[in-house]
């Protein structure tokens, strides 16, 4: 099977593709991504950057001491972000464990957010350390509960030992299990590929095996969500649609709590990926705090001073 006429999914011809891709630059990837981050947005570019924002949150709660009416609060807030200023669009989707998955769609379905999706992490998140049976059995249980998204987690440690074949073989298996029924993000948890090239690496691997997200993090692990990681992820999606004319998304999660991050987020998609992929289906934020920033940062821009914390929800 050919995969985009590049790969034939096959370990010798992934190593031979991801052995011609040309390395990451670091010293160059980080000096562009800290001048990219000096870039400002005044006025009414504010305005419009803080909403893109708001759309583009992956609202998040993945605690063990989740429960059902934490839930169902995230899933109000996820609709309705200021219950007084109903101009706040909602967020990009809630992003919740598996057992989760029905109390939050049904919620948002009684609540007026039909067109809120909710994402699920899957394939024994955020290790990764279980059988296919199980990862398969984790995606189908979620799609089935209403999940219209699946963050699925690549076996880092098949990565990092160059099996390369075994993570392209297991994201085929769950996009073939995700269909035409849910979007499939890939999870990398960059922090533990260490290396840009890695990145890079994992990025087209990823997209070669049919994600139509590559993620940076589950948010667990530090460091995550870098300007340099993502740039290099920006510049394999934006180089792979030139390769194959489809677009892919992507989404930084972890260590992104202020607008200020966010607004860095968005100058960066912009210069690097291009316009195109400013918009929540092509880019997410995956994050819990940094929905309340963008709220109160809103509310400054309106009334000229900063709301006290209270006036939002705690996460």
């Amino acid at each position: 099977m050919s995969f985009y006429g590049i790969v034939d999914g096959t370990e010798s011809s992934l190593k031979h593709f991801l052995s011609q891709l040309p390395g990451v630059d670091q010293v160059g990837a980080e000096a562009r991504a800290a001048m990219l981050a000096t870039r400002s947005i005044k006025t009414t570019s504010k305005r419009w950057a803080i909403d893109t924002a708001i759309t583009m949150v992956d609202l998040t709660t993945l605690e063990g001491a989740d429960t059902a009416g934490k839930v169902r609060a995230l899933c109000s807030k996820a609709v309705r972000p200021d219950p007084t200023d109903l101009t706040v669009p909602s967020v990009g989707a809630v992003c919740v464990y598996n057992d989760m998955v029905a109390i939050a769609r049904t919620h948002l379905d009684s609540i007026g957010g039909e067109h809120v999706p909710v994402a699920a992490v899957s394939t024994a998140f955020p290790s990764g350390r279980a059988s296919m049976e199980v990862k398969i059995q984790d995606t189908r249980d979620a799609i089935a509960a209403g999940a219209a998204e699946i963050d699925m987690v690549i076996d880092r440690g098949a990565f990092l030992s160059g099996q390369y074949g075994l993570v392209f073989d297991e994201i085929v298996k769950i996009r073939e299990v995700c269909g035409d029924r849910a979007h499939l993000k890939v999870i990398f948890e960059t922090g533990e590929l260490v290396t840009y090239d890695n990145v890079r690496k994992a990025s087209y691997l990823a997209m070669l095996a049919g994600a139509d997200f590559i993620k940076t993090s589950t948010g667990k692990v530090a460091p995550a969500a870098t300007p340099p990681v993502v740039l290099v992820m920006l510049e394999a999606v934006r180089d792979f649609y030139s390769m194959t004319n489809r677009r892919i998304g992507v989404k930084p999660a972890g260590g992104i709590r202020n607008t200020k991050d966010a607004i860095k987020q968005l100058v960066l998609v912009n210069e690097t990926a291009g316009p195109e992929w400013l918009t929540p289906e092509l880019f997410r934020i995956g994050a819990s705090a940094l929905l309340n920033d963008l709220l109160m940062q809103r509310m400054k821009m309106d009334d000229g001073y900063y709301a006290s914390p209270n006036y939002v929800t705690i996460d």
